[in-house]
């Protein structure tokens, strides 16, 4: 759940890598730092953001350099703590992401050897573990390798020695990606830092170690040398910046009609293996907002199919009998979900077919699972998912045409329009019912209760206000207690089946002193006359429904978050990826 970059080529790294941090900051920002080397290693880290100290780390001289932008895991952030970590000669420097499990252990050998450590990280003990080889054969990628030996977890790293032209790279369950540039490599955690470099790039294996100077990339793979496919990235430099408006989360937001259109076209028939059209029991594996996005399709897919589906957090699917046949589908933004790769794993153990659903080509879980289906969401930035979790619904709700025949085509290939009018809507109103709460209740039936679980973390996520998701009948086993004057209810009331008791759920509310704000269907007379703020939706069909409802959610959020002035795209504690579990 860090960022990390590391550059050799022609030009003065420094500037380069800072600017790469700063497009990986959504995956950690407790601290940076950069080394480079020219002649000897020279380092820049501190607490805080790459965005506040740029300026210093930017003069580090030498063409080649490794850098790092943290999460805090073990030790807390501050400056002794930031990477890069260097040996007790400082010849050599290393940046990680990821978590030694095994590193306490490691730690008192090398202290026992005269090893003098200066920070409370796990990564420091691998540093001096590389020191340790590299004495004693002078080869850096063969002394990276015997040091991983050494290692349990999972890594990414980079490693910069002061006399050595090349940088090693070494990847075990965390993501590391290379980009060939012309007379210059990158190597990144994602592919952000380089687009506006390179389209070509390599995706690194858990197992890899890379030695990679300006000209060449030597890959090898239990010491003998494999070759791994260059591939093409289509997304553009401007996919990755803001546009000209003023969070990358309300840029995300108003990319969606767009998102949901390509996702709805690049899903079809020819990518549905036949048993995918089998009426087997399907078993969905997701964690925080893929895990929402899991549970809409849970339901719309027992609706609409009749197909039975099991919904696991993947962080606990280890933990429960796993399914003896059928499909496992695991989703992750990212394709680098730690909880969700390791639950696909035993899936897979099981002899179960697998289906990811992921944003980003090349990722672990492509390669992991049976068959994939992309997201056509291009890179998310904000740090609160949105319109990936948009991008998850359309492959989830092809899915289900699919299944059904195609019944429900149309419905999805006009969707996007339906989500260009909430986006024009004046939502004032419940931002000024919410940004003085304290807490926040957001209610729903059926498919509509995933939808408010989504709606009440991205709330908490982005306002800092304590924000649940409830089914509706459930606030009267417990939850009442908590509703007063100060405790805004947002309800999502459809017409439907469960319409009417949601009418009724809505009037205990009231009795309780609560302003609600209710999302139902234009045209609905009942909501307006029993309700603080009414907003209306376009739409008959429960596809459009859940998507136009899912949309206004997050753009109260995200306007609630703004009137407080909170860090919207950087929420204190998160990151982006989460890469350990």
């Amino acid at each position: 759940m860090c960022g990390i970059i590391g550059y050799t080529g022609k030009k003065n790294a420094a500037p380069i890598l800072v600017e790469g941090l700063k497009k990986l900051e959504y995956r950690g920002y407790d601290s940076f730092g950069i080394a480079t080397a020219d002649g000897a290693i020279s380092v820049i880290k501190k607490e805080g953001r790459i965005s506040n100290h740029a300026g210093n780390a930017g003069t580090l001289k030498g063409t080649r350099g490794i850098g790092h932008t943290r999460w805090a895991t073990h030790g807390i952030p501050n400056d002794k703590n930031a990477h890069p970590h260097t040996d007790c000669t400082n010849r050599i420097a290393l940046v990680h992401n990821g978590i030694i499990e095994n590193y306490a252990e490691l730690k008192r050998e090398l202290i026992k050897r005269g090893h003098v450590f200066r920070s409370d990280t796990d990564t420091e003990a691998i540093v001096h573990l590389v020191e340790e080889e590299y004495a004693k054969q002078h080869d850096l990628p063969e002394a990276v390798r015997a040091a991983v030996s050494r290692l349990k977890g999972s890594y990414a790293l980079l490693v910069l020695a002061s006399d050595e032209e090349t940088i090693v790279a070494a990847r075990m369950a965390s993501p590391l990606v290379l980009g060939i540039g012309d007379a210059e490599t990158f190597i990144a955690s994602d592919i952000t830092p380089m687009l506006e470099y390179t389209e070509r790039v390599i995706f690194l294996d858990d197992g890899d170690i890379a030695a990679v100077t300006r000209d060449d990339v030597s890959i090898y793979h239990n010491c003998e040398r494999v070759e791994r496919p260059v591939e093409l990235i289509d997304w553009s430099v401007e996919d990755g910046k803001k546009g000209g408006f003023a969070h990358y989360m309300v840029k995300e937001i108003y990319e969606q009609p767009q998102v949901f259109y390509n996702t709805i076209r690049g899903t079809d028939d020819a990518s549905l293996p036949d048993y995918y059209r089998m009426k087997d029991p399907i078993t969905i594996v997701a964690c925080g907002s893929s895990y929402h996005a899991g549970m809409v399709f849970k339901y719309l897919l027992e609706e609409c199919c009749q197909v039975p589906a099991r919904l696991d957090y993947a962080s606990e699917f280890r933990y429960y009998p796993s399914p003896a046949s059928g499909l496992v589908i695991g989703i992750t933004q990212s394709g680098e979900t730690a909880d969700t790769l390791v639950a696909l794993r035993l899936a897979k153990a099981h002899n179960c077919h697998t289906l990811a659903i992921t944003n980003v080509l090349g990722s672990t879980v492509t390669r992991l699972a049976d068959t994939t289906f992309y997201m056509r969401a291009g890179p998310e930035i904000s740090v609160a998912a949105t319109k990936s979790f948009i991008a998850q619904l359309a492959v989830l709700m092809q899915i289900i045409n699919k299944f059904c025949g195609n019944n429900h085509s149309d419905t999805l290939l006009d969707a996007h329009t339906a989500i260009e009018e909430v986006l024009l809507m004046d939502i004032s109103e419940t931002v000024a019912l919410c940004e003085n709460a304290r807490s926040i209740f957001y209610v729903g039936r059926g498919p509509f209760y995933p939808v408010a679980l989504e709606g009440a973390l991205k709330m908490k996520e982005i306002s800092y206000i304590h924000a649940e998701g409830y089914a509706a009948g459930e606030l009267k086993h417990g939850p009442f207690a908590l509703l007063s004057d100060k405790t805004p209810v947002i309800a999502l009331c459809m017409p439907g089946e469960t319409y009417d008791v949601m009418i009724s759920n809505i009037k205990e509310m009231k009795a309780r002193g609560s302003p609600v704000i209710a999302i139902g269907r234009n045209g609905d007379t009942n909501l307006p006359e029993i309700c603080d703020v009414f907003i209306p939706l376009p739409g008959a069909n429960i596809f459009t429904q859940i998507l136009t409802a899912t949309v206004v959610l997050q753009l109260i959020a995200y306007h609630t978050a703004e009137t407080l002035g909170r860090d919207i795209d950087r929420p204190r504690n998160l990151a982006k990826s989460v890469t350990v579990e």
